[in-house]
């Protein structure tokens, strides 16, 4: 594996899915002064978070006190320069696969892989990206206070900082976890 550049603060967000989660969590990115890329494959999506943040404090540049909020129409433009993506896809193994694949493959080398999911292992997403190392998974409701960051092997303490650092600058108690879930495929595989 290539030697990862070294660690800075987050500071770019892309967000991948601008349904209602998507769009609540980048509002929330850019109003604690994160500059965020919101992204759709759904152009109606799009048109709704711009038609609901158009009457915040954006100037016409797109930022938003010290944040800002940009739109994008392909995953590859959101997250051309980011810091973490985090997507906002369902909560099911196909679709979070597909969309950590292509961030995988779009995405520098710095970008973080983060998603929320309830139900899925992120040591089998990770495993199916070339940063395993730079996979992490959140557990807990985005508009809720508190929330459990789960990890892979492999992923540095230094990772692990930086995204609890960026989740509580969102105003979340952050909790770090070792993955528990994270022989399931393991498991099904031998189910079968």
């Amino acid at each position: 594996m290539a030697s990862q550049p070294p660690a800075a603060k987050i500071q770019k967000v892309a967000v991948i899915g601008a349904g209602q989660a998507g769009r609540r969590f980048a509002l929330r990115c850019a109003k604690a002064g994160f500059d965020v890329v919101l992204e759709d494959v759904m152009p109606a999506n799009l048109r709704r978070a711009q038609s609901e943040f158009a009457d915040l404090s954006f100037d016409h540049s797109g930022a938003m006190g010290r944040g800002s909020m940009n739109f994008a129409l392909t995953v590859e433009d959101a997250v051309r320069d980011a810091d973490i993506a985090i997507d906002f896809v369902p909560d099911e193994l196909e679709s979070k696969l597909e969309i950590f694949c292509l961030i995988d493959r779009m995405a520098p080398p710095k970008t973080i892989l983060c998603t929320p999911t309830d139900a899925l292992s992120i040591t089998d997403l990770a495993s199916c990206t070339y940063r395993a190392d730079r996979c992490l998974a959140i557990r807990g409701h985005c508009d809720g206070d508190s929330m459990r960051l789960l990890y892979p092997d492999g992923v540095s303490a230094e990772i692990l900082e930086r995204s609890s650092d960026f989740l509580r600058a969102l105003r979340y108690t952050v909790a770090t976890e070792n993955d528990p879930d994270a022989t399931m495929l393991v498991k099904r595989i031998f189910s079968q």
